[in-house]
């Protein structure tokens, strides 16, 4: 990297969050380190960060708690996770808050490193993105478009949420339990298969170019590729 990535770091586990600290500043990132969720408040409301990088269970101010509040100020800013917790239920509540990822622990530096280079590469391309480029469409949440030079698809609510939160995270398997609690309420036999049709028709949808697939990951979950 060229230029330092600025990153607030949350965490309470003072020697994990030194190692994360000292890990990230030898590969050119500048790192604040806050110890729990009010210290990490105040140095937000204080500084200019390029992304946030929080833990869930913290003192004084839980992960979810400080970024709510953050989300009340800042709607863009990339927020990404740290949790000890596999429950479906928080990784849901996480992306509902307005998290952009989250990694479970115990997990590598290099990970965490492509994660928020990923996350602060789409924030600069994309702030406020309400249109992405999808091989050779062009893709508007606005107005639920699906723009190819040979045709134009009206999307639904649906496809159109769904779709974007595949493109958000390209690349990246995303769970089928976490898409049917999110997008669903619940994974039940009948939502799994209302989800596979939904995933079917933005198949059809996008066969206009070879190169975008939706691909179901070994029965584990969806992603996109393009």
């Amino acid at each position: 990297m060229t230029n330092k990535i600025n990153l607030l770091l949350a965490e309470d586990e003072a020697s994990l969050g030194i190692i994360i600290k000292e890990s990230l500043e030898s590969r050119n990132f500048s790192v604040t380190l806050c110890e729990n969720g009010e210290f990490a408040f105040e140095e937000f409301r204080k500084s200019n960060f390029d992304a946030l990088v929080l833990d869930i269970m913290m003192p004084k101010k839980d992960g979810f708690t400080l970024a709510e509040e953050i989300r009340q100020i800042n709607k863009t800013i990339p927020i990404l996770f740290l949790t000890a917790k596999s429950q479906t239920d928080d990784v849901i509540k996480g992306f509902k808050i307005g998290c952009n990822d989250y990694i479970k622990k115990p997990f590598s530096i290099e990970e965490l490193i492509v994660r928020i280079i990923s996350l602060t590469n789409n924030i600069q391309n994309k702030t406020n993105a309400t249109r992405f480029t999808i091989g050779s469409y062009e893709f508007e949440t606005e107005s639920q478009l699906l723009i190819h030079k040979e045709k134009t698809v009206k999307l639904t609510n649906r496809e159109t949420i769904l779709l974007e939160f595949l493109v958000k995270n390209k690349g990246k398997t995303i769970e089928r339990t976490l898409i049917l609690n999110t997008f669903w309420g619940n994974e039940d036999f009948f939502s799994g298969r209302s989800m596979d049709v939904f995933i079917t028709k933005l198949r059809k949808k996008l066969n206009l170019d070879p190169t975008v697939e939706i691909i179901n990951s070994r029965g584990r979950g969806y992603k996109i590729i393009f």
